[in-house]
């Protein structure tokens, strides 16, 4: 859809459309095996696509989390430095940035995969989990893990703290700048444009630190819960939130069904 139309051609739509191709190599990874998991009460995966299955599925978290910090950031210039907005958030300099965040996220996690790949796994091989995480899987290792822990401190904290300080300090910048607007409806039409990715931000954010940041004593249903929010339930509302709450997207389904219902009368005739 923001393809196709012209109208939806912006840095914000275009952002949001990768988030979608995100969602959707999420969900392609996840979904099917997770499924014949349930369906079967068990199933089993050769151990080669279970380490393809934990770097794809890392990678997608990394990349939706690079992203989401480039359109807080976009929103930022939006709101904050409007007359230059156009300058800045041209189309190549919108390339770059999304390319910058897929290699970014799919470059890290490949350092520890490669290291957890050559761990010696001798013990049982029954994974109690929905699919090939970092967690359950590290806990069948029969092999020192402390250099896998490393390597994962080193590659994803200080990424997850920049990523989460440049979203916090975007927004500080936004919400000063909001209560400065002088009419309500000036300051209600701003807050709104950010409040849908500020919705999947705290969400994802607050998954993703229930999962593996926040050290808890945790049941393992519990893990497989806080899992599914963030395989199946972010890539299902992120549409929901994006999508069908968005005026401008939901014009832009509305014309083309009319279009392509011309076209089908059209070519009956």
């Amino acid at each position: 859809m923001v393809s196709s139309c012209k109208n939806l051609h912006t840095p914000m739509y275009f952002f949001i459309s990768q988030l979608s191709i995100g969602d959707i190599l999420l969900t392609m990874i996840i979904v099917p095996s997770m499924l014949y998991i349930l369906l079967n009460n068990g199933g089993t995966i050769a151990f080669s696509n279970c380490i393809a299955q934990l770097y794809f599925l890392c990678s997608s978290e990394a990349f939706e989390g690079f992203l989401l910090t480039v359109m807080s950031y976009d929103r930022y210039i939006a709101i904050c430095n409007p007359l230059r907005y156009t300058s800045i958030m041209t189309s190549g300099y919108c390339v770059i940035l999304t390319v910058f965040c897929w290699l970014f996220g799919f470059s890290l996690i490949l350092i520890y995969t490669i290291t957890t790949s050559q761990l010696n796994f001798c013990g049982s091989n029954i994974i109690d989990h929905l699919c090939c995480d970092i967690v359950p899987l590290l806990e069948l290792a029969c092999s020192d893990i402390s250099i896998v822990h490393l390597e994962i401190y080193v590659v994803c904290i200080p990424n997850l703290v920049t990523t989460i300080t440049i979203i916090i300090v975007s927004y500080s910048y936004i919400v000063l700048k909001v209560v400065r607007i002088p009419s309500s409806n000036g300051r209600r039409k701003a807050f709104s444009t950010c409040s849908s990715h500020l919705t999947v931000v705290s969400i994802f954010y607050g998954t993703i630190f229930s999962v593996y940041v926040v050290p808890t004593k945790q049941s393992v249903t519990t893990n497989k819960i806080l899992s599914l929010l963030y395989t199946v339930l972010i890539p299902l509302i992120n549409p929901i939130i994006y999508s069908l709450r968005n005026r401008d997207i939901r014009k832009a389904v509305q014309e083309t069904f009319i279009l392509v219902k011309w076209k089908c009368f059209h070519n009956i005739l």
